[in-house]
């Protein structure tokens, strides 16, 4: 992918004395009395804004938080707390700005976070006219939020048409050469683990990923939807019986490019689904009517890791049992430490994923961790995301 990169503007010498304005992710998760709970992605952001501080720019920062109301700014909705975390971790003063839609006074090596960009009218549909008055702003936009690429709002698709210079930061690039390289120059051969509750939601990826991958490990309650595709008893898991047809059209499809989907040979069940229940491992053909399959067991889990050893690429989304409760989590792990000790490259993205790979420590042995949730997920369906198809198009 060719696009314009923060990085080679700044080799240019391109930011002395520039207006910068960066569209970072700042959505961070906050307690009842505003406090931010989790700052990965305020620190994420700090690369970008410091590399425009260091080269010379006047730097102006702005994200959305939450969903606010268009037009109808409330307190929750500032980005007040977030403006004191960057401060401290630039460590220097960050000033938040309202209604910074007409102008925004700032000076060369001076920072300034512009308030909520979700509460200026017009945002979410895109607005030309807000976009216009937002590329006026500035002399160059730096898109650095690979987390709302999948969206075209006026700050990360709009204003990207009218900048005079448009592209990525450090963030969103990294994240865009990490997919790029796992999904259209795979080392081989190519593992995918999609697990999750439904595979309704994540259909269209299974089908994407079915025509790319060498094995497509399922999890989840999707794996149970994939059991009774193969004509196995899942008793009472949770599975869409009217996917079925989908399953074994997706298994078709792979073995007709000599891949496959392994189907699990023994399987971790309880009679209820609490963190007391009491685990049962059983070969696939023994589940009963009242049991709900609740994790992979321990040969598929050993027979998916040697797959995974093998592996040139691994992409994964979703863990593969409960892995929350103990007794239901030595699938998620044993294939975690798998791709934490294969010389693959291998990507990881989902909330429930980033979850597992904490709680097992393995976060420095993934090649890259991709911070996008809905973006990552539409990258993997091949689909293009509007902020980066006009990054794409500036740079041509």
């Amino acid at each position: 992918m060719k696009f314009n990169r923060l990085s080679d503007l700044i080799a240019q010498d391109q930011l002395q004395g520039q207006r910068v304005f960066i569209r970072a992710d700042l959505n961070v998760p906050q307690d009842a009395a505003g406090n931010i709970t989790e700052d990965t992605r305020v620190r994420a952001s700090v690369p970008a804004i410091r590399q425009a501080l260091d080269a010379g720019a006047a730097v102006m920062v702005t994200s959305h938080l939450g969903r606010p109301t268009e037009g109808e700014f409330k307190p929750e909705d500032s980005l007040a707390p977030i403006a004191k975390r960057l401060a401290e971790l630039l460590g220097q003063p960050v000033e938040l700005r309202q209604n910074w839609t007409d102008g925004v006074e700032v000076k060369p090596g001076q920072v300034v976070l512009l308030e909520n960009c979700r509460v200026n009218k017009g945002e979410k549909k895109n607005s030309d006219e807000l976009a216009q008055k937002i590329a006026k702003l500035c002399d160059i936009y730096v898109n650095d939020a690979f987390g709302t690429a999948h969206r075209a709002e006026a700050t990360t698709h709009g204003i990207a048409k009218f900048a005079p210079v448009a592209c990525a930061g450090p963030l969103l690039a990294a994240e865009l050469d990490a997919l790029g390289k796992a999904l259209n120059q795979p080392a081989r051969p190519l593992v995918a683990i999609v697990a999750g509750s439904k595979v309704s939601s994540k259909l269209t990826i299974l089908k994407a990923l079915a025509d790319k991958v060498d094995n497509l490990i399922v999890g989840g309650g999707i794996a149970n939807t994939f059991l009774l595709a193969s004509g196995l008893k899942i008793g009472k898991s949770l599975a869409e019986p009217d996917l079925v047809e989908e399953a074994k059209a997706i298994i078709e499809m792979m073995a007709k490019r000599g891949a496959s989907v392994p189907i699990p040979v023994d399987v971790v069940c309880a009679k209820e689904f609490s963190p007391t229940a009491a685990a049962q491992i059983k070969d696939v053909g023994d589940v009963a009517d009242d049991d709900l399959i609740l994790d992979i067991g321990p040969k598929t889990a050993a027979t998916l890791a040697a797959q995974i050893g093998q592996a040139g690429t691994v992409v994964w989304n979703g863990p593969v049992g409960v892995f929350e409760f103990d007794q239901f989590g030595e699938g998620t792990k044993t294939l975690a430490l798998a791709i934490a000790n294969s010389k693959a490259f291998s990507i990881a993205g989902g909330g429930d994923t980033l979850a597992a790979i904490a709680k097992y420590k393995i976060t420095d042995k993934i090649g890259y961790i991709s911070t996008g949730g809905g973006a990552f997920l539409e990258f993997l369906e091949g689909k293009t995301l509007p902020a980066v198809e006009i990054l794409l198009q500036r740079a041509s």
